[in-house]
């Protein structure tokens, strides 16, 4: 039987009312939302905790597709995020600071939509040498062959941030551009004297040199650490507990960067309150995920925040 006129025009009007509802992606039967999580190499800390969140947000948000994605870590995810493919990443907020500013490895190239999300754990600048070299402060590394990390890397400026605040400048040093794995081989081989690492503890890489060498914490601490905590706001105080290494006793005061979540302002505040408070509520995972996933609390989301935040993720952070 053929439909009247009427008939036809109210089945197509509620036709575009239900295309258009979907299309606004409600939590009760709308559309897919699709968030990529930039992570790290599939060996590093990045990728099982990013891949714990892709979980956590699948599991609690109704219409959620998140996925992590292994990647290049901190300064690929910032670019990443730049070009939209990816919605959140795991970065070291130094890094972001660096993009947000446009200095360092950024610049002249500000990111200026990052956002951040939460911070979530220390990594600290591990400044290691031999017992048999005899260097016991920042100061001794005059003249000494230093490995920084990878030229242009977070390592990198770490080191020269740190030497600076000490009255140290790479003129001053013997340079090596190494990563953390050839550092560990060269001070073993005795090619260099100290290495900066910057990752949280205890770090495989220095673990390895500790089981056959004895080791020192060359520590930041005093005036300077205070300096440098005044001149550079991603920076915290933090202390390598003693126990941490093999052979190294005593406590060893330092500085951290710290890891992050960061977006960029196409994430609504809507979205930012709902995946903050999802992950925050699930807490659990994250410490399965990964050891530093203990560390991660609400209470020091903010701590070393050194990029405007989310909206919606400030939001949730303020709440009692």
């Amino acid at each position: 039987m053929k439909l009247n006129t009427w008939k036809r025009a109210t089945l197509a009007a509620g036709l575009v009312t239900a295309m258009l509802i979907a299309g606004c992606g409600g939590n009760d039967g709308g559309a897919k939302q699709y968030l990529n999580i930039g992570t790290g190499g599939t060996a590093g800390t990045y990728y099982p905790l990013g891949g714990a969140m892709a979980e956590i947000l699948n599991k609690n948000l109704p219409n959620m597709n998140a996925t992590a994605q292994s990647t290049g870590a901190s300064v690929a995810n910032v670019n990443m995020l730049k070009d939209g493919s990816i919605d959140l990443a795991l970065i070291q907020n130094d890094i972001a600071y660096y993009a947000a500013n446009g200095t360092e490895m950024f610049a002249g190239k500000p990111v200026t939509n990052l956002r951040g999300v939460a911070t979530l754990y220390p990594e600290t600048i591990q400044l290691i040498t031999l017992q048999a070299t005899g260097i016991q402060s920042v100061s001794d590394l005059r003249g000494k062959r230093v490995a920084v990390g990878a030229a242009g890397s977070g390592t990198d400026a770490n080191a020269r941030q740190i030497l600076e605040t000490f009255g140290l400048t790479y003129d001053d040093i013997d340079v090596r551009y190494l990563s953390f794995g050839e550092a560990a081989g060269a001070l073993k081989d005795g090619n260099v004297d100290a290495a900066f690492v910057t990752a949280g503890f205890p770090t495989a890489a220095v673990q390895d040199i500790a089981v056959t060498n004895p080791i020192a914490l060359i520590p930041v601490t005093g005036a300077e650490q205070e300096d440098l905590l005044a001149k550079y706001p991603y920076y915290t105080a933090i202390t390598i507990p003693g126990g941490t290494y093999n052979g190294v006793d005593t406590d060893t005061p330092s500085v951290s960067v710290r890891a992050m979540i960061a977006a960029t302002d196409k994430l609504s505040p809507e979205l930012g309150y709902d995946v903050t408070k999802t992950i925050y509520s699930h807490l659990d995972r994250l410490a399965a995920a990964h050891a530093v996933g203990k560390m991660i609390t609400k209470e020091s989301a903010q701590d070393g925040m050194s990029i405007e935040m989310n909206a919606g993720a400030a939001k949730f952070f303020d709440e009692k």
